[in-house]
């Protein structure tokens, strides 16, 4: 049966979600220093030497998680900000809670979100008990695509973002403690051993859940199994030494949008349809284009401390109003591309849905953005947002009820 928005927002309430490589991690035989360099082991050199500056890393969606000199929350809210890991977060000696914490479950969210657009674009999403069709209304094949939900968001939330977010606080540890001397791993809060193990956990695991998804969803090439171990790779080359992709603009900023949208949508769409059709892959990679400028929303605030560390950020390579301007195109742009397409297949409903969503967007680009995103890039976040990951969950609903 077709997959609905009704059906698929039940699928968000029961979870809140990229990716990793399988890559040695050498222990540092010296504590902590205020350098921006430290030994690494990836692959066979155990003495490899990183002396690339570094930065913590910054979600695709907008937290305001900026916690260089970060005093903890008065307003009875730092424990939940410990453990969500944002800005002014208590302090605390419960691992459990530092595990969290390093995880920073508040970037699990727009994961979650396109697991569920993968599954509205598969078309083949069963609700427990459809009110508005009959023959949708099998109890125990709806609990089963329900329960199958539930793993894949657990699968791109906690176990791969929770690794990517954990290996990216590895890598960026020694400036941490110059920037943010609070984070888990240069506090102390929590041994370096354990760090790795955990690290180690999330990817196994994460792998693990990838091919039993595909066990139980029947596929003969394991395909959620795969994109994985992609993403894995990805989460890798994007925090670690040699590549380290955030210490580029374009690559970094299109490796976060991929991470966030394509492959957590198709991961959806792998475990209920397929993906067998060239429109399944190039809808998503068109949004992480428009994902590569939701994140170079986020460089705004740290231009200043990019230029000093020497990344080349879009910010910095182009202008704060250059980069603003690139922005407003990918994400306008893309967006334009992808409604036209879909008026173009005949779904002319959803194309002028995405246009609806496209205006307030485009107006909080003029007001909000343009003007001054480096004052308003929290506030720009907030008000746009909404309205593009409702564009894309409209979108995937179109190409669900698509007959191709």
């Amino acid at each position: 049966m077709r997959a609905s928005a009704t059906s698929l927002l039940a699928l968000l309430a029961l979870s809140t979600t990229a990716t990793v490589g399988g890559f040695r991690l050498a222990t540092p035989s010296r504590p902590y220093s205020h350098a921006s360099s430290f030994r690494i082991a990836a692959g066979p050199d155990r003495h490899a030497t990183s002396t690339c500056p570094l930065r913590a890393s910054q979600p695709l969606f907008s937290t305001n998680d900026d916690n260089r000199g970060a005093k903890e929350a008065t307003d009875g809210s730092a424990g939940a900000r410990q453990l969500l890991g944002v800005k002014g977060g208590s302090t605390t000696d419960n691992i459990w809670a530092i595990r969290l914490q390093l995880t920073k479950p508040v970037t699990w969210i727009p994961l979650v979100w396109g697991v569920m657009c993968g599954a509205a674009a598969s078309g083949n999403y069963h609700w427990i008990w459809n009110p508005f069709d009959p023959s949708d209304r099998d109890v125990m094949l709806g609990l089963e695509d329900a329960l199958k939900g539930f793993v894949a968001m657990i699968l791109a939330g906690p176990f791969l973002t929770g690794y990517t977010q954990t290996i990216n606080d590895w890598y960026d540890r020694e400036i941490d403690a110059i920037n943010e001397p609070n984070r888990p791993i240069p506090s102390g809060a929590i041994k370096e051993g354990e760090v790795i193990a955990q690290i180690w956990f999330l990817l196994l695991g994460g792998l693990g859940l990838g091919y039993g998804l595909d066990v139980w969803a029947g596929h003969e090439v394991p395909s959620v199994f795969f994109l994985s171990i992609f993403g894995s790779f990805i989460s890798y080359i994007y925090s670690a030494p040699p590549l380290k992709l955030k210490m580029n603009g374009w690559q970094g900023s299109f490796a976060l949008g991929a991470s966030y949208i394509s492959l957590p949508w198709w991961c959806g769409q792998a475990v209920f349809g397929t993906l067998d059709r060239p429109v399944y892959w190039i809808l998503p990679i068109l949004y992480s284009i428009a994902g590569l400028g939701i994140a170079i929303v986020n460089d705004f605030k740290s231009i200043e401390g990019d230029k000093e560390l020497g990344l080349n950020s879009l910010p910095v390579a182009f202008g704060i109003d250059g980069a603003a301007k690139i922005c407003a195109g990918s994400i306008s742009v893309t967006q334009l591309g992808v409604a036209a397409y879909m008026a173009a297949i005949g779904e002319a409903g959803y194309a002028m849905a995405l246009l609806a969503l496209l205006l307030p967007q485009v107006y909080f680009q003029a007001t909000l953005l343009l003007p001054d995103p480096v004052a308003n890039d929290v506030k720009f976040q907030a008000q746009s947002q909404p309205f593009f990951v409702f564009g894309i969950l409209a979108t995937a609903l179109g190409i669900g009820h698509h007959t191709f």
